[in-house]
Parts: structure tokens; C-alpha cells; sequence
């Protein structure tokens, strides 16, 4: 038998190791900046955290976690906020701070020599010359790169996700499984059983599942709502200034609601907030929770963000999933590995 072992660099809450050890794949240790993602990483997948900028991490420590394995894995998913379609500032992209993590990754490929690398992102990072050095760096290490853009619904996450995902291995080719799923998971499937609960309220038994507080007007407002409807279905008097512009026509999925029988929107880090697109419930006159964004990101319902004494910060936790590997996409690229490591 082969002993495997991987690292996942930009680790955060761990929906990409949690969904590689799912299918078999031991993650030793995962690595990130951000040091408030560590209980969650730990708690859940029983992995070593290290709190470290990747800039500063060296070949000596992911070789001490790699040694005696006969394949030797790297994955991460690299900040995709200089990539993302949100970003407002397109046109300097390469100013972003987390612009050239991609190239730290790069490197630590090139000084660890790992026989199998996996990168996650949003498709933007196809068309910068970031992603394209970094498949160069793969192809000029006799990697055969594999990567391709798909729709999360399409392996099982019940949401619309379009994602990057790059599989590279040495000298040898690694094909992504084909999809899983003919028909998608929907949002009734995904949170249609979880208890009822008011904007504002937190259910006793598990406190992720809170809603935050919505203002008189935001509670007319999402009362007026119709699922998949948008703000055109409210009274005048509650329509926006900005919406009644001509630059903010375009906007119709702000302050909407999903509907039951559909797939959910992509969960940002701002899936919690009413107002910043189609994250109100299907029939509840509130946001989505903490635990539904969740769900719909894939990760089981017993997924434990904070410690039991902790305070839920509503915020905080929304950016550690939105920012998350769908797990499920974990589970696509482990079975992808596993399969060409068995061929």
C-alpha cells in the first residue's frame, strides 16, 4: 500500500481537507494567515493548524510534514478576492495585496517537489498572467496540467458556483471526475428542515443558526419580497434611490429571496446580509443563517465553527465559509487523485 500524505496551504476552515479525508486522503497539516480559522480547522478535521503567512513558510516544514509518504500531495486554494467578480477594482487587480500568493505557491511546488498539486479558485483567475506563470512553473517541472472551469451543482453543492480547478501531477495526468449529479441538490433539500427561527433570533441548540436583526423597513421590505422575485414586486415607497436610477436597474437580486425548488445563489462572505443579494429565506422574513450558508456551501450540519464558550461573530464566520472550499469539491478532488492513483 502507498502512504499518502498531504498539506493544504490557505487552509481556513478546512472545507477542502475536510472533503479530501472524507474519500481517504490523510491532510497532515493545513496552513493559513488568518489565525481565528484555526478551531474550526482542528476541531473538525483533527489536523495540525499552522498560523503562518505562506511567504514566510519554508520547504524544511512541509517536507516534516510529508516525510515517509510515497505520494506527496500540495493543495490550497490561493485568496481569490483579486480574481473575483466582485472586486470593484478591475483594472488594478495586481495591486491587491493577495495578488502573488500564487507565486508563493509556485514556489513551494518547485522546492517541495510534491508528485501531485491541486489549486481551487474562481474561473476570473484563468485570464491573468498570475495563473498562466503559475501553470508555466508546473509545465517547466514536468507536471502535466489539467484544469478546467466547472458548476459546483453539478458534483452535489446546492448552490451556483462556478469554480477553477486545477489538477497537475508529476509526468503523469490527473482527469476531474465527470459530474455526479444529473439532477442538483436544491434549497429545499439542503436547509428546507432546519428549525424556524426570526431575523434577530438564535435557536437554542445550535448557534449558528442566527439570523441577524433586520430594520422596520428591511422587514416590510423582505415581507413585499417574492421568492426569485425582485425589489420591482415592493410598494414605491420601499424601492431604493439608488434602485430607481438607471445604474442601479441592473441590480435586481439585491434584497431578494431564493426560492424552495431552485439552486441557492453563490454564498459569499455577505451571504448573512438581506440587502447584499438573493440571501433572504424562501419563506422565513429573514436572512439566511450562519448554519444554512453553510449547508449550501456543503459542509455537514455538525460542523463546528467556534469552541462552546465562544461568541458567534456573525461576520466572521460568514467570511470563514464564504471564503471556504466547498467540502464537496474537496471529496470531487480527492476522488479525481485517487482514481489516477490507481490507474
Amino acid at each position: 500500500m502507498m502512504k499518502i500524505k498531504a498539506v493544504d496551504l490557505f487552509c481556513g476552515v478546512g472545507g477542502l481537507t475536510y472533503g479530501l479525508k472524507k474519500v481517504g486522503i490523510p491532510v497532515i497539516a493545513g496552513i493559513d494567515v488568518d489565525d481565528s480559522c484555526a478551531y474550526a480547522y482542528t476541531y473538525n478535521n483533527k489536523c495540525t493548524f499552522i498560523h503562518k503567512n505562506i511567504e514566510d513558510v519554508t520547504k524544511k516544514e512541509i517536507e516534516y510534514f510529508l516525510r515517509g509518504a510515497d505520494i506527496k500531495i500540495l493543495v490550497g486554494c490561493a485568496p481569490c478576492q483579486p480574481f473575483s467578480s466582485h472586486q470593484k477594482d478591475k483594472k488594478h487587480r495586481s495591486k491587491h495585496k493577495n495578488w502573488k500568493l500564487l507565486y508563493q505557491f509556485g514556489r513551494l511546488i518547485e522546492e517541495v517537489q510534491p508528485h501531485i498539486v491541486s489549486m481551487e479558485n474562481v474561473p476570473e483567475l484563468e485570464k491573468e498572467s498570475v495563473f498562466k506563470d503559475f501553470v508555466s512553473t508546473l509545465e517547466r517541472l514536468d507536471y502535466i496540467v489539467n484544469y478546467q472551469v466547472v458548476n459546483a451543482a453539478n458534483y452535489g453543492v446546492p448552490q451556483r458556483r462556478k469554480r477553477l480547478i486545477l489538477l497537475a501531477a508529476y509526468r503523469q495526468k490527473i482527469k476531474l471526475i465527470s459530474k455526479t449529479h444529473q439532477k442538483p441538490l436544491l434549497v429545499r433539500e439542503a436547509i428546507g428542515s432546519l428549525p424556524k427561527i426570526a431575523a434577530g433570533e438564535i435557536n437554542t441548540n445550535d448557534k449558528l443558526h442566527i439570523s441577524p436583526s433586520l430594520s422596520p423597513i428591511n422587514l416590510e421590505r423582505i415581507q413585499h419580497s417574492v421568492p426569485g422575485g425582485t425589489w420591482h414586486d415592493w410598494p414605491e415607497r420601499l424601492v431604493l434611490n439608488c434602485h430607481k436610477k438607471e445604474s442601479g436597474k441592473t441590480y435586481a437580486s439585491v434584497y431578494g429571496r431564493m426560492k424552495w425548488d431552485d439552486l441557492s445563489p453563490t454564498i459569499t462572505t455577505q451571504f448573512f446580509g438581506y440587502g447584499t443579494g438573493r440571501f433572504g429565506h424562501p419563506e422565513q422574513d429573514r436572512a439566511i443563517t450562519l448554519r444554512e450558508g453553510a449547508i449550501l456551501q456543503s459542509f455537514p450540519p455538525n460542523y463546528q465553527f467556534v469552541s462552546v464558550d465562544a461568541k458567534v461573530s456573525i461576520r466572521e464566520i460568514a467570511r470563514h465559509i464564504g471564503n471556504a472550499v466547498p467540502p464537496r469539491l474537496g471529496e470531487v478532488i480527492g476522488e479525481s487523485i485517487i482514481n489516477s492513483l490507481s490507474k
